[in-house]
């Protein structure tokens, strides 16, 4: 049995600066963070997001130097969401070898040809209805949906995508990327599924940084953020399509379902801190309420302690710049 004090003081452990170190257990390290980023075809300059202080639209004519200063900081990998000023009820620019999301992992392959680049699958940046596929009526039908997707997905490798990222939330979705690619001849091209992800109220910021125009809400393909054993079986049934890797998203609200993911599945899990997340966190140190450092710190081990082997998060570059 454990001993009990005076014997046990655990206080020893934590007494200097440099045993709390070498103590603990759960480091952030660069190699675990995603920076999620927006790039914007029509604007000329950088963008500022007011919802989410610090995040900018990237406009498409800099890319490349952006790119090249997350290098130089030690950023590996990004993943790419596209401002489209080419929206249709199809998403049909994402279909073309020289649309929008094409150009964002050919800039970025050719500019710093290391950075893993994670192409983000899906329609909702590219529709005028601000759903994630083709609507018949008020409804996204999956079926025809999905057989996009795939095509969506053999674009984006053909133009150097390192990782396929499906967010659409359709059934079937993995199988037919999976597919897809494969009878294109990407057999080695990885799927990172959007595997639970919950319509959630977290998402408002995304969508004022991604110029979003939705109509309705996502409820009936997203899942009900009420639901935790449906929540596995959404992942394991994309493990069973053929994912590579697994996504819980949102992350800091759903750390046990990270967790239960992690209890039932060998692949690799990401965790989604997002655009919600992230300005709670801002605002709230803007307004002197926490310590923002602090706080990103605690919630980044949270989601890593909890079982996740990647973060797709804004503060990734916070991070580099001020190491923990």
């Amino acid at each position: 049995m454990p001993a009990h004090y005076p014997t046990s003081r655990m206080r020893r452990l934590r007494a200097t600066p440099q045993l709390r170190e070498l103590f603990r257990e759960t480091e952030i390290n660069p190699r675990d963070l995603v920076l999620p980023i927006f790039v914007d075809e029509g604007s000329s300059d950088f963008i500022d997001i007011k919802s989410m202080p610090g995040v900018r639209r990237i406009p498409e004519a800099k890319l490349a130097q952006e790119v090249e200063r997350y290098a130089r900081a030690g950023l590996r990998s990004v993943m790419t969401f596209g401002i489209s000023h080419h929206k249709d009820s199809h998403g049909t620019d994402t279909l073309n070898p020289d649309g929008l999301v094409a150009r964002m992992s050919r800039i970025i392959k050719d500019a710093v040809p290391e950075m893993v680049v994670m192409s983000d699958t899906c329609f909702c940046e590219y529709t005028d209805h601000g759903h994630c596929g083709i609507l018949h009526g008020d409804t996204v039908d999956n079926d025809s949906t999905v057989l996009n997707l795939g095509k969506q997905a053999v674009i984006a490798a053909q133009a150097g995508a390192d990782i396929i990222a499906p967010s659409a939330a359709m059934d079937g979705q993995v199988a037919a990327i999976r597919s897809a690619l494969d009878a294109a001849g990407f057999h080695d091209t990885p799927v990172m599924a959007y595997s639970t992800k919950f319509a959630s109220g977290l998402y408002g910021p995304f969508r004022d940084a991604a110029g979003s125009t939705l109509k309705g809400d996502r409820k009936t393909y997203q899942m009900d953020p009420m639901n935790r054993r449906e929540a596995i079986r959404e992942s394991l049934i994309d493990e069973a399509e053929g994912a590579d890797a697994l996504m819980v998203k949102p992350a800091g609200a759903y750390l046990d379902i990270i967790r239960d993911l992690r209890e039932v599945t060998r692949l690799p899990i990401g965790a989604y801190q997002v655009s919600g997340e992230y300005a709670m966190i801002k605002f709230a140190a803007q307004a002197g309420a926490i310590d923002e450092r602090r706080v990103v710190q605690e919630t980044l081990g949270a989601i890593k302690r909890a079982g996740a082997d990647m973060i797709f998060t804004y503060f990734a570059m916070d991070v580099l710049n001020n190491p923990y």
